[in-house]
C-alpha cells in the first residue's frame, strides 16, 4: 500500500505492517539484532512497492491440471546499490525478493573544507546501463549523499534509478528533487525536520551505528 505525498516524485509506503515495524525500529530500546532484522524486512516491503511498475510478458506454463498462460518479468535486470555503510542493512531484504539482482557498492564521505560528498569507493555491475537501479540507504537527511550517488551512477551509464530510504527529511527530499527530478523516491515516513546536528527528527538516530553496534 502506498499513498501520494505532498512532494513530487515521492511515494510513501504506509502499509500497516510497515508502520508497525517502523515504530519498533525508532524505539531507542531496540537492540542491534532486532534493528537489523527490521531494516531487512522494511527494505523488502518497500522494494515490493518500488517494483510495482516492472513490465510483464506472457508465457505458457504446464500446471498439474492443464497448460495455461501466465506472466513473468519482461527481461528486467536489477542492480541494488547500497550507499556505504548503512545501506548494507537493506540489501538482503531486497535480494530475498529479487534473488537475481546484482549488487554494487558506493562509498562517500564529506570533504571537511568544501562540505561536498566525495566518492571513495564505487564497484558496479558492468552492465549497469541496462539495469533498473535501486539505490538504498536507510536515511535521507540533507540529501547531499543521495544526490551525489545518483550523479555518480548516471556518469557511469545508469539511467533507470529509484531511491529507496526508510525515513526522509523534507530537506533531503527537496535536495534530491531539485538535483535529480527524474528519480522516484520511496520512503516509509516523511519526518518533521533536521536538527542543528543534521539528524532527522524524530528519526531513529544514526542508522549505521544502530545496525552495527558502534558509536
Amino acid at each position: 500500500m502506498a499513498k501520494a505525498s505532498p512532494y513530487p516524485n515521492v511515494t510513501v509506503v504506509d502499509h500497516p505492517l510497515v508502520q508497525h515495524k517502523l515504530t519498533i525500529l525508532r524505539d531507542v530500546k531496540t537492540g542491534s539484532k532486532m534493528f537489523r532484522e527490521l531494516v531487512k524486512e522494511l527494505a523488502m516491503l518497500e522494494a515490493y512497492e518500488a517494483t510495482r511498475g516492472f513490465q510483464l510478458a506472457e508465457t505458457s506454463v504446464q500446471t498439474p491440471i492443464t497448460e495455461t498462460i501466465s506472466y513473468v518479468l519482461a527481461g528486467k535486470k536489477v542492480a541494488v546499490i547500497p550507499i556505504l555503510r548503512a545501506g548494507l542493512g537493506m540489501v538482503d531484504g531486497i535480494l530475498e525478493l529479487i534473488p537475481a539482482a546484482r549488487v554494487g557498492h558506493i562509498g562517500l564521505y564529506r570533504d571537511p573544507e568544501t562540505l561536498k560528498p566525495v566518492e571513495y569507493y564505487c564497484k558496479l555491475p558492468e552492465d549497469i546501463a541496462e539495469r533498473d537501479v535501486l539505490i538504498v540507504d536507510p536515511m535521507l537527511a540533507t540529501g547531499g549523499s543521495a544526490s551525489a550517488a545518483i550523479e555518480f551512477l548516471k556518469a557511469r551509464g545508469a539511467r533507470q534509478i529509484r531511491l529507496l530510504v526508510l525515513i526522509a527529511a523534507p530537506e533531503g527530499i527537496a535536495e534530491v528533487v531539485k538535483e535529480c527530478p527524474d528519480v522516484q523516491i520511496y520512503c516509509c515516513s516523511i519526518d518533521n525536520h533536521l536538527n542543528d546536528h543534521g539528524y532527522i527528527v524524530p528519526g531513529l538516530g544514526d542508522a549505521g551505528d544502530r545496525l552495527f553496534g558502534t558509536k
